[in-house]
């Protein structure tokens, strides 16, 4: 009894682990329509190699992204048009920052960090609905992790072995 017992707990422990490996939100779930700060929080390295640069794909019905700059990292906004418009206020908002990009820093295989920005979720996505962050690390010598992997229909995102970041809306 004694004997199962402890290799029941290995077995999470070794499952706890792999979780705990993804690039994840710090903030799981969020309003519709509502601002939200995405705290990526990036837990390791490539393949024992350190983190030089850190990708992430803006989702659509996330506009007005403003990411926080990290010292010893440059930044990078890419910006280009949303596939529809947003009623921002007292303004239409067409385009924005697709894609947010750190790079030049150096976060150790065994270092934790996290990057920040934040935007505001369309009024018009559906409460119950995901939205996911990929997001690509990249290391020297060509190693990537790309956390990019969306769920299709029945599948769960602990059913991917690389899932994007996810972030339910309420």
């Amino acid at each position: 009894m004694l004997k199962r017992l402890i290799t029941t707990a290995a077995i999470l422990g070794i499952g706890s682990t792999a979780a705990l490996a993804h690039i994840t939100l710090e903030g799981r779930e969020a309003a519709v329509g509502s601002t939200y700060k995405a705290v990526l929080r990036v837990p390791h390295g490539c393949e024992g190699k350190p983190t030089n640069t850190v990708r992430v794909q803006i989702p659509e019905g996330f506009y007005g992204v403003k990411p926080q700059p990290k010292a010893g990292w440059k930044l990078e906004k890419v910006t280009g048009p949303y596939a529809k418009p947003f009623n921002n206020g007292h303004t239409t908002v067409t385009e924005g920052v697709k894609e947010v990009v750190w790079s030049g820093g150096n976060l150790g295989d065994d270092e934790y960090d996290e990057f920040v920005l934040r935007g505001t979720i369309s009024a018009d996505l559906k409460a119950g609905e995901t939205m996911y962050f990929p997001v690509v690390q990249e290391c020297p010598e060509g190693a990537k992790e790309r956390w990019i992997e969306i769920p299709k229909d029945g599948q769960k995102s602990s059913d991917l072995e690389l899932p994007a970041p996810a972030l339910k809306l309420r």
